[in-house]
């Protein structure tokens, strides 16, 4: 009898162990599928869908349902791979090797992604100081700020668009300069992805109205 009821206190542990685990483990999924339909929805009115959710997932606990706190997490994204792409530019500048028109165009790539950084440095600003007084003002900043620093990546690709060489002879070192081209429009063409996408967030916290800011940011 001893030993019929430890086995039946055992079986009994068991079950309530399994229940707990599995319980814990229904939350989990729960609460990550939760968290991707965050991410999820805040990137459903970006053109760039799938880059956003891969760039801004880290984002979904703390920004949730809120339409700032996804703009900001998107201009704060942007400026961080701005920065990424502008350090690459400065590194082609000081190797040299680039000459004529291709020298040019690497130079003023380098200007106005520095232009670009500084629109997406004033919009983070705006982004958190949003006043329920002035934000139809912000708001029309932001998107003037922004879709000028998209210009500005879009502008850095135009000057490489003909991948002019000035030596045309097929040796090494122009197919060396002909990949170092496509790497770097490779990167500033996504870099301006990542930027539409943070205008497409700001433009929804723009028809979303100052109010759901409030309500949702002060909660």
């Amino acid at each position: 009898m001893v030993i019929i009821s430890r086995l039946m206190l055992l079986h009994a542990l068991l079950l309530l162990f399994l229940s707990s685990f599995l319980a814990s483990s229904v939350q989990m999924v729960f609460a990550k599928g939760n968290k991707n339909g965050y991410v999820r929805e805040a990137c459903s009115v970006t053109r760039y869908q799938e880059l956003c959710v891969h760039s801004l997932a880290q984002f979904s606990n703390t920004a949730g349902t809120s339409p700032s706190k996804w703009a900001r997490a998107g201009v704060s994204v942007t400026i961080g791979e701005v920065k990424k792409v502008r350090a690459y530019l400065a590194q082609l500048k000081r190797n040299g090797g680039f000459i004529g028109r291709n020298r040019a165009a690497l130079s003023d790539c380098a200007e106005v992604f520095d232009d670009a950084l500084d629109e997406l440095h004033r919009s983070l600003d705006v982004l958190r100081k949003l006043s329920k007084t002035t934000f139809s003002t912000q708001m029309g900043d932001l998107n003037t700020w922004i879709s000028a620093a998209l210009t500005d990546e879009n502008t850095c690709l135009d000057g490489f668009s003909f991948q002019v060489q000035d030596n045309n002879n097929n040796n090494n070192h122009n197919n060396n300069k002909k990949k170092q081209i496509k790497l770097l429009q490779r990167r500033v063409q996504n870099v301006s992805y990542i930027t539409s996408n943070a205008l497409a967030l700001v433009n929804k916290l723009a028809t979303t109205g100052i109010e759901s800011f409030v309500d949702q940011d002060k909660s």
